[in-house]
């Protein structure tokens, strides 16, 4: 599901216009996003949680030319689906 089709489908469920909806859908997102950002984690019931892991720099390797090549720490946002979303997609 794309952005959009979010969009589209908040409209109709919740009976109010596209333009309304996009508005809805843009904080949402734009709130996660914040804060992740700042470090903190997203606990949504019955979804999943976000969090950011963070990973040590590291000697990777090209494997087109073998070069080792440096990697450097980084911060990555993580999802971990809930007990009940787990068991929702095991029965579809």
């Amino acid at each position: 599901m794309t952005r959009s089709e979010l969009i589209d489908t908040y409209a109709t469920e919740a009976g109010i216009s596209r333009q309304r909806a996009a508005v809805i859908v843009d904080a949402f997102f734009s709130a996660l996003t914040e804060a992740l950002a700042q470090g903190n984690r997203v606990e949504l019931r019955s979804f999943g949680n976000f969090s950011v892991r963070e990973y040590r720099s590291y000697e990777g390797r090209n494997p087109k030319t073998g070069e080792t090549v440096f990697v450097p720490e980084k911060r990555l946002p993580y999802f971990k689906p809930s007990a009940q979303l787990r068991l929702k997609l095991e029965r579809s």
